[in-house]
């Protein structure tokens, strides 16, 4: 007796294994548009058949086909190609974790901070709002956090380190840009070779003891739509005739205004927000396919 199948995906979370990291990509690509949509039902019966997509790591239920494009036009590739300076996010762009989760969990407060990471990162809620909150709920010590950066080394995002070696070479500035801590990206710009002065970032304060007293609230970034102020100030200050913001979250969307980005480029190889990625000019999955289009 012919039966007919039911068939459905579930994306589930991306993977942090390095080498998982560029399957979404070559998945993705490889579906027909329609994929998602495909249920056939039989009348009498039907056997439901489920392919587990685990690693997959999306904010959404859509298709990514539905929502932003990953084929960038002509003209978004003749700015890339040609950028004075682009600027990075570090948590779950340049790095494969959120800098304060990864903290939190290291003083016991993980999962109600990520929780708030969420609500910061989906613009939800302002962002010194959830930095704050954030901060209160594990309250770190200058001891808490030199131990955290001493057992827990960045963990960088697979190709980041080729692709800002590339715009290196074409004598295009890289500015990191985020709303984490100058203490923890200190080593990851270090690593990558990118000068302090081009680190735009929070400063956690700490009292003569070590204890923590807050974070410093005249950085760029320490506010709702610092990321775009930060980038506007470096194109001001420096005269880049085209900028270009890459990131994965709201805060990232942001730089791209009047006097800031020209392009903002949606990395989803760690998250993919739904709503930012619907309002990017690019979409990439990997850093292999921004290195690619460099050539």
């Amino acid at each position: 007796m012919a039966r007919v199948f039911s068939l459905s995906i579930h994306p589930t979370r991306f993977s942090r294994d390095l080498r998982a990291l560029q399957v979404p990509q070559l998945f993705l690509k490889n579906l027909p548009e329609n994929f998602f949509r495909l249920s056939y039902e039989a009348r009498r019966s039907y056997i439901p058949v489920t392919i587990m997509a685990t690693t997959l790591q999306p904010q959404c239920s859509k298709s990514a086909s539905h929502f932003f494009s990953t084929k960038p036009s002509n003209e978004v590739l003749e700015i890339w190609r040609n950028a004075d300076a682009v600027c990075f996010d570090v948590d779950s762009t340049v790095c494969l974790h959120e800098g304060i989760d990864e903290l939190a969990d290291f003083c016991g407060a993980g999962k109600a901070v990520s929780e708030w990471t969420n609500k910061a990162m989906s613009g939800s809620v302002p962002f010194e709002e959830a930095l704050a909150a954030r901060l209160s709920l594990f309250s770190p010590s200058l001891l808490q956090l030199q131990d955290f950066l001493d057992k827990r080394p960045p963990r960088l995002s697979p190709g980041i380190a080729e692709l800002i070696n590339k715009l290196k070479a074409s004598n295009t500035d890289v500015y990191l840009i985020s709303g984490g801590f100058r203490q923890m990206i200190k080593p990851v710009a270090l690593q990558l070779g990118i000068p302090g002065e081009n680190i735009f970032a929070n400063q956690l304060l700490f009292g003569s003891s070590g204890e923590f007293l807050g974070f410093d609230t005249t950085e760029f970034t320490s506010r709702s739509g610092g990321k775009a102020v930060a980038v506007q100030h470096i194109r001001k200050v420096h005269g880049y005739k085209s900028l270009i913001m890459i990131g994965d979250g709201a805060t990232d969307l942001e730089a791209r205004m009047p006097g800031g980005a020209d392009l903002f480029i949606c990395y989803g190889g760690v998250l993919l927000r739904e709503a930012v990625a619907a309002k990017a000019d690019w979409v990439v999955l990997s850093f292999e396919d921004l290195s690619n289009a460099l050539k």
